[in-house]
């Protein structure tokens, strides 16, 4: 009896060190010392608040929707579909969020990307900038941290949709960019209509920043 206990208690050993290291790629994130308190947060405070939040925003949606119908042009094509970004090629569809100063953004990009407070509106001639967070590989897809981490796949041509205001917009990428912390994005000519979407790099590291570049069609 005694050597099978032996044989039990150093089988669990070597099973679990094989679990360990066969997966690791897997769950090494749990060593991040802030991922607990993110989790923790988000399941027993959090995720309660950002349904009552998406129930308020959808209350507000459809009112915008109703009085956009009231003054929509009868030609214009009209999409049911809440403001957002779909990426095709790196498998994105994430809720834009709209925020009315830069102190709302942190806490906004919890809940999808976000549009810089002051840039222009999607569709718009200008720079619209969004916004969204990167993370390391294999990151747990807790919250929207994953959102961007694959921003450095694209490349000229690739699509970018984003609906907003219930009209859709189709940028095609132009340019990446890998920026210092701080450094202002490249300049673009005014009465074009360009979108920049904005994360830290490496993914989930903040150190540097990318950008990629693309046209409204």
């Amino acid at each position: 009896m005694a050597s099978k206990k032996v044989f039990l208690k150093y089988f669990l050993i070597f099973f679990c060190f094989s679990f360990l290291i066969f997966n690791w790629a897997k769950i090494y994130w749990v060593l991040y010392p802030d991922y607990l308190k993110r989790v923790i947060s988000f399941y027993l405070f959090e995720k309660k608040e950002n349904k009552r939040e998406e129930i308020e925003i959808k209350t507000e949606k459809i009112e915008e929707k109703k009085e956009s119908e009231k003054n929509q042009k009868p030609k214009e094509e009209i999409y049911d579909k809440e403001d957002s970004i779909e990426i095709q090629k790196i498998g994105i569809v994430a809720p834009l969020i709209v925020v009315g100063n830069e102190s709302e953004v942190k806490k906004a990009l919890d809940r999808g990307v976000v549009l810089w407070p002051n840039s222009a509106f999607p569709g718009e001639n200008g720079q619209t900038i969004i916004l969204g967070h990167s993370a390391p590989p294999n990151w747990p897809k807790i919250k929207y941290d994953w959102v961007f981490s694959n921003l450095n796949l694209l490349e000229k041509g690739d699509e970018i949709v984003v609906y907003f205001k219930n009209r859709k917009y189709v940028y095609s990428v132009e340019n990446k960019y890998f920026l210092d912390k701080g450094q202002q994005l490249p300049e673009t000519d005014p009465q074009k209509s360009t979108l920049f979407l904005i994360s830290c790099w490496p993914p989930g590291k903040n150190i540097r920043r990318i950008a990629v570049e693309a046209l409204r069609k």
